[in-house]
């Protein structure tokens, strides 16, 4: 289906028909909503685009390097900003532009994959500080001697779904293991499966007759009470087998409503991921959790060198990749998605 534009969706907004089916008047305004925020930062582009650059003229003309200096700056940054923009219009999924979950788990391995988990889960909440998302750790699961055997993140942002998912998929790290008292090379592996959180308008009805709740006590980093009760609640639901963890709250009916928001979330993707399989045969393999499934290699000795497998992106700053700065694998996965639909069609 192809985008509406602001003006035919400012159209719909003002007929008073609209609010008579309030499903389809809800999507108009976030639609309307989204495309504004997108149009007000291209706007605020060009306006700082023609300041820089009557900055940096005006510089030149009185010899005053201070301010073409600073109208230079202002030209990288506005680069930055216009590339994110970019990015941004690759994201046309109906829910791409909400806030998401992501949960990340340790393959096989033990400690170092375990290790490796947690380096994982900093590298995408140092990604989303970058985004000016905000991050919560919803649930996490120590390693038995370093790092985590599993974890959730709550990444709120515009756009954070869209962006996060690109990097579901198993991620492969080989190093000198700071395990090994032999300073052996080994291979570990970890996954990340991202998912949107639903907005109140999507309608997800759950039969909890159909849901196992447990309580366990929390685990981790969480201040002094954070072991004292059994206030952390995990729900399992029978039918698909999915499983949502929370221990954010010491409250335990606040844990019980947010796992309950992050089962409707898995649920609703879920049943999204189906849809796209009858569509596309090949789809059934990205919900394999198998380790076969790699689309990136982060090769730390003999050399350093991080490589996506989807679309051949790569960088010897591996550091700076560890540290968050993956965007460049995010914008060019979004191509590719796209160049494929267009492609199709």
């Amino acid at each position: 289906m192809a985008r509406q534009t602001l003006s035919e969706l400012d159209a719909q907004a003002a007929d008073g028909s609209l609010w008579q089916d309030a499903d389809k008047a809800k999507k108009v305004m976030k639609d309307k909503r989204r495309l504004e925020l997108q149009l007000g930062s291209y706007d605020a582009i060009r306006r700082r685009l023609d300041d820089a650059i009557a900055l940096i003229e005006l510089g030149e003309e009185e010899k005053d390097a201070a301010a073409v200096d600073e109208g230079t700056r202002e030209l990288h940054a506005l680069t930055a900003d216009a590339k994110k923009l970019e990015t941004q219009c690759l994201l046309g999924g109906p829910v791409d532009a909400n806030n998401a979950y992501m949960d990340i788990h340790a393959g096989a391995g033990g400690t170092e994959s375990c290790d490796w988990a947690a380096m994982l889960m900093r590298m995408y909440i140092r990604w989303a500080e970058r985004q000016g998302f905000k991050v919560t750790i919803m649930e996490s699961t120590d390693g038995d001697q370093a790092g985590i055997k599993s974890a959730t993140l709550h990444i709120e942002g515009l756009f954070a779904y869209g962006m996060a998912k690109t990097e579901n998929g198993v991620h492969r790290l080989v190093r000198i293991s700071p395990f090994d008292s032999n300073a052996r090379r080994h291979t570990s592996f970890a996954s990340a499966f991202a998912y949107p959180e639903v907005d109140d308008d999507i309608d997800i009805e759950i039969d909890m007759g159909q849901v196992r709740v447990d309580t366990y006590r929390s685990s981790g980093a969480g201040g002094q009470h954070v072991n004292t009760t059994d206030s952390a609640i995990r729900m399992t639901h029978l039918p698909t087998g999915i499983v949502v963890a929370c221990q954010q709250d010491r409250s335990q009916h606040r844990n019980r409503d947010i796992a309950l928001q992050m089962l409707k979330a898995r649920l609703f993707e879920h049943e999204m991921r189906k849809r796209e399989a009858e569509r596309e045969a090949m789809e059934a393999g990205k919900t394999d959790n198998s380790w076969g499934h790699q689309i990136r290699s982060y090769v730390l000795q003999p050399y350093q060198m991080v490589k996506d497998l989807r679309t051949g992106v790569e960088t010897s700053n591996t550091d700076a990749v560890l540290d968050g700065d993956i965007q460049e694998f995010i914008d060019a996965a979004l191509a590719a998605k796209v160049g494929e639909t267009n492609t199709e069609a």
